[in-house]
């Protein structure tokens, strides 16, 4: 059997949910609202399928191909111009050579059609319509029949006082092929206004049959979010895709959900999706493929398209999500509310009741969205913060905005510039790293590659080497899922923050350099630069007294990270080296912040142990606490001037601290005959001044 699936629309009445796709492409439990009318038409023997397209054609081409995986067969017709319904059928010309059925690609519905089929044969019908009981009319064409199901009149969107019946038409027709001869090839023709009451004006068998089941015409976002509910409530046949785990909660492959989250069903939980601890999905809440919750978020009467970042204790209340979009730390998006796909909720943001945003949209840190957002801000104008550029893996930073920073470096840079990277040891920032990489190449750059290593290797690497700046990936020292990228100039100082600008307007207008095939250079890799850096580091100490004092030290550092250097560095010096605390965990850092809590045992371990010496470590291996051998701790105000000191003893030349130093370190410098130099607290003043 054949049918034409009208699959044209532009569904303007969904936007922004239908900004980036053809209406019948908008999911319902996961899945194309189009791709469960396919189900139902093979369900019923319809398997020879025309498909009717305008709006946005690709996006369905391209999804559901020739049908063979839908176990159909599928032919597009695409209107130059809009047609009407009638008309965009009749496009499909040839095709039309037999009895078919016409069903909307956009309404969801479960509705016996092979009954339909029977009814139009069996009464001998020219056109059978397949009619529905609903509750309010008013926003539908009522049909009204005789006691044998022919039809007597149309009533198209009547008032209350017009109402008579509540038998509507679904958009779900039996038709035979001698109804398309009623009007011309290329004539704007609509079935409901033009074709239907024409054919009742001239008495041609035209039937109404009412089906018992669900239809919902989803028009309107209200109604999309209420056939979402619907499916899951079990009010449709529609089968719900994944595995019923609990009453209820279904799950589909692949998705991974921690001890203590809590889902109270109905609930979907798409294909890969990742549910953290304290987690709560409530009732009618929809997560598509790929979602990403963290630890205390809650989401209740929310459908969540594919691979939506929501971030710890941010809250979702009746909203629809779409794909790609990410709610950061403690956003909340309330009753009604509608993202559009790849916008951002930054931490704190909130989105009140029936606000739409539309597609690429960014709220900044604690705004608050009380009108819908249509044009605006796409993009943070201010990509630096204060160590660099930070954000989420793969949320905020990806390997595709890593490239991106890589090309508007490079194209800052200038062309042919000679650049540097480098990483710490973790995984995703070597992943980040090698996209960065990748961008400086596609503007032509000479890339150096260091490494895993640290920042002060990168500083060191780029001064050694000539190079014109580089880039240091490593996890940021707040949180292990959090990233960190260091830019660094000539001198391997930060760079200034003119030239932060420059990279971020490079940014946002996507002003790259792009380098002809033959200029594209390979990269090269200098591991041996951590070796010339060891080296260095060794030159200014007494390797010998060291070795003589046979000095032992309890050292806290990150293992996965540092372990190379620190190890190397130490047997260079003959230092005997224990480490304490921290197990060798490949996942991520602990963060710098969490380090502190380990000092009361190292300084315990220090004098148990006989040691001369106790530190800890960052893992970057540029901030540091001492523990002398009574167990003291040496951090802060009291660390700044203990290295102070030592510089003074040991260099000519001022010593270089921030303004926030103590006031001790200028009896200290006049003591030894120098000077202080103080900076402002940015780490890139502080770095212009040491390197200078």
């Amino acid at each position: 059997m054949k049918a034409i699936i009208m699959a044209g629309g532009e569904g303007s009445r969904l936007r922004p949910l239908t900004c980036g796709r053809p209406k019948p492409m908008v999911p319902v439990l996961n899945r194309p609202i189009m791709s469960h009318i396919v189900e139902l038409l093979k369900e019923h023997g319809f398997t020879n399928i025309g498909v009717t397209l305008q709006y946005q054609p690709e996006v369905i081409k391209d999804y559901f191909g020739n049908g063979s995986e839908f176990g159909v067969n599928l032919r597009y017709f695409v209107e130059e111009a809009p047609l009407g319904t009638a008309g965009s059928v009749k496009n499909a010309g040839g095709f039309l050579d037999q009895t078919f059925l016409v069903i909307s690609g956009d309404a969801l519905t479960d509705l016996e059609l092979s009954k339909a089929l029977e009814f139009h044969r069996k009464q001998g019908a020219m056109a059978t319509l397949v009619l529905t009981r609903v509750e309010c009319p008013l926003e539908y064409g009522v049909v009204i029949t005789n006691d044998n199901g022919r039809i007597t009149q149309f009533l198209e969107k009547p008032g209350w006082g017009e109402v008579f019946s509540d038998t509507v038409n679904t958009g779900i027709y039996v038709l035979e092929p001698e109804v398309l001869d009623y009007f011309a090839p290329g004539e704007k023709f609509d079935f409901s206004k033009d074709l239907f009451p024409l054919l009742l004006r001239e008495k041609k068998p035209l039937f109404g049959l009412v089906l018992p089941g669900y239809w919902c015409d989803v028009g309107n976002l209200q109604q999309y979010q209420e056939a979402q509910y619907d499916a899951l409530a079990g009010k449709t046949r529609i089968k719900i895709p994944g595995t019923e785990v609990m009453p209820q909660v279904w799950v589909e492959e692949g998705a991974s959900i921690e001890s203590s989250a809590k889902i109270r069903g109905p609930a979907l939980i798409g294909a890969d999706c990742r549910l953290g601890a304290a987690t709560r999905i409530e009732p009618f809440s929809i997560l598509g493929q790929g979602c990403l919750v963290r630890e205390r978020a809650s989401i209740k009467r929310s459908v969540l398209w594919n691979n939506v970042y929501v971030g710890p204790g941010a809250a979702l209340r009746g909203a629809v999500l779409g794909s790609r979009v990410q709610v950061l730390a403690k956003a909340g998006i309330y009753e009604g509310a509608v993202v559009g796909d790849n916008s951002i909720i930054r931490e704190n943001g909130l989105l009140k009741p029936d606000v739409k945003l539309w597609p690429h949209k960014l709220v900044e840190t604690g705004a608050t969205v009380q009108r819908s957002l249509i044009w605006g801000s796409s993009s943070p104008k201010k990509i630096f913060g204060l160590e660099g550029i930070s954000g989420l893996i793969n949320v905020e930073i990806t390997p595709e905005f890593a490239a991106r920073i890589g090309a508007a470096f490079g194209s800052v840079a200038g062309a042919g510039a000679r650049l540097a990277v480098s990483s710490d040891s973790y995984a995703a920032s070597v992943m980040l790293k090698e996209a960065a990489k990748s961008g400086m190449q596609s503007v032509g750059a000479q890339v150096l590659d260091f490494g895993p290593g640290i920042t002060p290797l990168n500083r060191f690497g780029v001064r050694e080497t000539g190079c014109r700046g580089g880039i240091h990936v490593r996890i940021s020292t707040v949180s292990p899922d959090k990233v960190t990228m260091v830019i660094t100039n000539s001198h391997g100082g930060n760079i200034s923050r003119d030239q932060e600008r420059k990279i971020e307007n490079a940014m946002a207008r996507e002003d790259f350099l792009r380098a002809e095939t033959g200029r594209i250079k390979p990269p090269e890799v200098l591991t041996q630069v951590a070796d010339s850096y060891l080296s260095a580091l060794c030159a200014g100490l007494s390797v010998v007294r060291l070795q003589e004092a046979n000095f032992k030290l309890l050292l806290c550092y990150d293992r996965v990270n540092l372990e190379n250097i620190v190890g190397n560095l130490c047997a260079r010096l003959g230092l005997g080296l224990e480490s304490i605390g921290l197990e060798s965990d490949a996942t991520a850092s602990r963060g710098w912040r969490s380090y502190p809590e380990l000092l009361p045992a190292l300084s315990r371990a220090v004098v148990a142990g006989g040691a001369d010496a106790g530190a800890v470590l960052d893992p970057n291996a540029d901030r540091l606490i001492l523990i002398d051998n009574k167990g003291q701790v040496i951090q802060d105000e009291l660390l700044t001037a203990l290295l102070s000191l030592i510089i003074l003893k040991g260099e000519e030349g001022p010593v270089v601290v921030p303004v926030t130093a103590p006031r001790a370190i200028e009896a200290l410098a006049e003591r030894y005959r120098s000077r202080v130099v103080r900076t402002k607290t940015a780490m890139q003043d502080f770095l212009d001044k040491v390197l200078a």
